[in-house]
């Protein structure tokens, strides 16, 4: 196979610069948020010249505006490739637990965006209407879902799927972003592979027993 050519070093086209600041200023909003971060570092995270910051995409505010789309749109692209549709309730609902419990586990930048934003009353949130959308599509599945546990016998019928997830949303979330404090307060890791591991089980199981007649 004849190699691609390469281009100079020290040059990007626009997308992968575009790339390499997103990922750069996803890695310092998370770290410091929206107020301590500075474009300066994010440039050189992304090894590209302050300017190309404000190129692509105009202020630190809608930078911050964009890393938070991007980390959303991954979570709801994940979401969607778990095709809920094609599995029984039970097996579709365990799937979507999962998944949610583990993404969190492997970014904690999601959780530390989301902090940050809250702090910032979700203003950021509120006013993309990129991330409005993104939540649409996922409720509908959900309660597709939910609808056919019920039929089935499985699930109660009287379940909200925005309730649903939040609540899948909510325990796992409290877990990671307060792991900390809850492993000073019961004298334990639980940050440990297997503290992680057991809580997953827990969550899963737990999840499916609210949603049972």
């Amino acid at each position: 196979m004849t190699p691609s050519p390469r281009r100079p070093q020290g040059r990007r086209d626009p997308d992968s610069t575009r790339r390499a600041l997103l990922n750069a200023a996803i890695g310092e909003f998370a770290e410091k948020g929206l107020a301590g971060a500075r474009v300066d570092e994010i440039a050189a995270r992304a090894g590209v010249n302050k300017q190309l910051v404000y190129h692509h995409f105009g202020t630190k505010e809608d930078l911050y505006a964009a890393a938070l789309e991007e980390v959303y749109a991954e979570i709801r692209t994940k979401e969607q490739a778990l095709h809920l549709a094609d599995l029984p309730p039970r097996d579709a609902m365990e799937r979507l637990v999962g998944f949610s419990f583990d993404h969190l586990a492997r970014h904690p930048e999601f959780v530390a965006l989301l902090n940050d934003e809250n702090q910032h009353s979700a203003r950021h949130v509120r006013e993309s209407p990129r991330l409005m959308e993104m939540h649409s599509p996922l409720v509908g599945l959900l309660d597709e879902t939910l609808r056919r546990g019920a039929a089935a016998g499985l699930f109660r019928g009287d379940l909200d799927p925005v309730d649903v997830y939040i609540s899948i949303a909510g325990i796992a979330y409290f877990y990671f972003s307060n792991n900390r404090t809850l492993s000073a307060i019961f004298g334990t890791r639980l940050d440990t592979r297997a503290a992680i591991a057991r809580r997953r089980r827990h969550t899963i199981e737990f999840v499916l027993s609210a949603l049972r007649p």
